[in-house]
């Protein structure tokens, strides 16, 4: 790896080598590499029983039935088979979606999309700490409203919204509840029935698994009815066909269990870290904090840095990998939608770059970034 720091975990984590070990056992001709649609003979059952265990483990962790659970290629495919499959599923009941304008870019882009084909979207404007609240659901609720999808946690601040009480304000109007639970997963609890989950979009690379595998949890409700995107064999009860990739569903499995069985010692630990990082940046002028530490996850810290440019100090911290927001958005020049939204103001918004601790960070990267920070902003403010 070319940077000697990796504090950018909200992009991708790497995957653990727990993890990677379990994978390669559903790859090669010594392994479990079969099609695990393929019934008629006994690799075929084996690699179906793969599936199946995985899909289990990943139902254990969010409390769920493994029936509830549909394999997507990621949390991206689960937003859009919960928002585009749904709506498009239930025309009939109405045609009035509830989401925030700091969604992830996947339920963003995904519900303009919608509303090209005619479905009428209110957008919540958050908090200036990036929540959004109850009241604020409640009052954009119409008769005509199915659907509302709102983050767990979110990818830029680390925000955490009260799930269960915006799902209570959903039911309590009649709708569905959805949320995109990528960031989520390990660093805050879930449980699909006692927060009152409808629909969660689940990813394995953001939990030390691997990319390209997520899940949807679709709760077993008769009326609940999502319209397949992806057509082709009838796979995962007919919402979601393709060949089935073993590896990468066992790896997310794995992953999950971990991810269930150590995130108390795991989070206990990241936030010791954050907490050394922002002692560390006390001596240092300047700094503001987008993240309101107080209502987020301990692994996600989004700071300002007033005098110099996000890209130009991006560019100083070479030997550290960041980003200045979301990984989806970081080809833009424009400042982060997200900080935008909660009010900072632009300059700050164009000077705010995003940290983000995992299970692999050490002390010793706090402090080799701190130096390094402290030494970028020296050079750039002279």
């Amino acid at each position: 790896m070319s940077a000697s720091v990796y504090l950018d975990y909200a992009a991708t984590t790497p995957v653990d080598p727990r993890v990677a070990e379990v994978m390669s056992r559903y790859l090669t001709l010594e392994g479990t590499f079969a099609n695990p649609a393929s019934r008629s003979h006994m690799p075929g059952w084996q690699a179906e029983q793969a599936v199946e265990s995985a899909r289990r483990q990943v139902a254990d962790l969010i409390g769920a039935d493994p029936r509830e659970i549909v394999w997507t290629s990621g949390a991206t495919e689960a937003d859009n088979l919960a928002l585009t499959g749904y709506m498009r599923a239930n025309r009939a009941r109405g045609n009035h979606l509830v989401t925030s304008t700091i969604e992830h870019k996947a339920v963003v882009d995904t519900a303009r999309a919608l509303e090209r084909e005619g479905v009428e979207v209110t957008w919540l404007a958050p908090e200036s700490d990036g929540r959004v609240t109850p009241e604020a659901l409640r009052a954009a609720m119409r008769e005509d409203t199915v659907l509302v999808s709102l983050m767990a946690v979110n990818n830029e601040l680390g925000t955490i919204n009260d799930i269960a009480a915006l799902a209570e304000v959903a039911h309590a109007g009649g709708a569905v509840f959805h949320t995109d639970a990528a960031q989520a997963t390990g660093r805050i609890a879930l449980d699909v029935a006692a927060q009152g989950i409808d629909l969660m979009s689940l990813s394995g690379h953001k939990a030390y698994g691997p990319k390209g595998v997520g899940a949807l949890y679709v709760k077993r409700d008769p009326d609940l009815r999502l319209e397949a995107l992806i057509h082709g064999g009838g796979h995962e009860r007919g919402m979601r066909s393709g060949t089935l990739p073993t590896h990468q569903i066992a790896g997310m499995g794995e992953a999950f269990v971990i991810v269930g069985r150590e995130h108390e010692d795991d989070q206990a630990r990241i936030t010791a870290l954050r907490d050394r990082f922002l002692a560390g940046l006390e001596g240092l002028e300047g700094v503001h904090r987008n993240t309101a530490t107080a209502h987020s996850v301990p692994n996600i810290l989004n700071l300002a840095f007033e005098g110099v440019d996000g890209e130009s100090l991006l560019m100083a911290l070479r030997d550290i990998a960041l980003s200045t927001g979301s990984a989806c958005n970081s080809a833009s020049v424009e400042p982060s939608y997200v900080l935008k939204d909660i009010g900072v103001p632009r300059r700050l918004a164009l000077a705010s770059l995003r940290f983000s601790f995992g299970r692999f960070t050490t002390e010793a990267d706090i402090d080799r970034t701190l130096e390094a920070l402290r030494h970028a902003l020296t050079g750039l403010r002279r």
